[in-house]
């Protein structure tokens, strides 16, 4: 019997959907709790990684059961969501100070660091905050509720991944936040790797990652946006019905097929007018529309002016 975890996904569409995923850049945070203290923060409108490089502790989400906290221990809190890190004086367990950190509006791009307690931190936690998305408003974790809980090691070097793109934001220096959205998007491809072997939960709440048949569909649209598709072309990649397509591909995107397709299209066609080193005619066909015209209401449409800027 083959294991389900393997069939969710295969790793060839995994590895589409890795390579073509764009990460947007929000901001990083270090927590530090002493011993005795809690650090209560508020919620983000984008979802975080928060990776405990050293000491034990707890986090708590709301009313849920508390999530342990080891040297490695990897969470991804939904957006909007408050959380806290306890870390109980073992001499004194019922002593426990909070300090409420606040997450600025709008965010500043340098390094936030919240601290709670004086003297050497009992437990370091690295915070980025991010977009991973396929276009405008494919956003892969859009509707995740709960958190991603996975353990890593000392092998998988996410902190020492983190602990660059730290660095490379507090340098300050040009196209800092590029690097730190490229190094957070190694972070993203480890936990969609483990994705294949996770006994956890969370991948079976992960849309894309949970429906293997759309996976399939979605990730041949990522990797040729501008080839012919169309409903029942997709349909048939999925090995499903067309209207069984349509529905779960709906319930997973919240958006038709061709509508998800088309923002794929502008965002390749978008990259391209920043490269300026093709006619819109040129870009147009590269994107899959068979005229000037049908391109530029497309785009319109997505970006809501002409590719020269001017609103209509």
């Amino acid at each position: 019997m083959s294991d389900p975890l393997i069939t969710r996904i295969s790793q060839k569409n995994l590895d589409k959907l890795m390579t073509a995923l764009e990460v947007q850049f929000v901001t990083l945070a270090q927590c530090s709790v002493s011993s005795g203290y809690a650090l209560s923060l508020s919620g983000m409108h984008a979802p975080g990684i928060h990776y405990n490089l050293i000491g034990t502790g707890k986090l708590f989400i709301g009313e849920e059961d508390p999530i342990e906290l080891v040297p490695h221990t990897l969470i991804i809190v939904p957006s909007n969501t408050p959380f806290r890190i306890e870390v109980r004086d073992k001499q004194d367990p019922m002593a426990l100070r909070v300090v409420n950190g606040e997450l600025p509006a709008p965010v500043t791009t340098n390094v936030l660091r919240f601290v709670a307690g004086e003297g050497k931190p009992a437990l370091i936690l690295f915070c980025g905050y991010f977009y991973a998305s396929y276009g405008l408003s494919t956003d892969i974790f859009r509707d995740l509720v709960m958190p991603i809980v996975e353990q890593f090691g000392v092998e998988d070097k996410i902190d020492q991944v983190l602990a660059n793109a730290l660095k490379e934001l507090s340098s300050q220096e040009i196209g800092s936040g590029a690097m730190s959205a490229a190094l957070l998007k190694q972070v993203i491809v480890t936990l969609l790797r483990r994705s294949l072997t996770s006994l956890n939960l969370w991948v079976e709440r992960f849309s894309i990652l949970g429906n293997p048949a759309i996976s399939r569909a979605f990730s041949a649209m990522v990797a040729n946006p501008s080839g012919a598709h169309t409903v029942s072309s997709l349909a048939k990649v999925a090995n499903l019905g067309r209207s069984a397509f349509m529905a779960q591909f709906t319930a997973i995107f919240g958006r038709p097929p061709i509508s998800v397709l088309r923002d794929l299209r502008m965002r390749q066609a978008e990259q391209q007018i920043k490269a300026d080193t093709l006619s819109l005619k040129e870009i147009a066909a590269e994107s899959g529309y068979k005229s000037l015209s049908s391109f530029l209401r497309a785009y319109h449409k997505v970006y809501g002016k002409d590719p020269t800027g001017k609103s209509r």
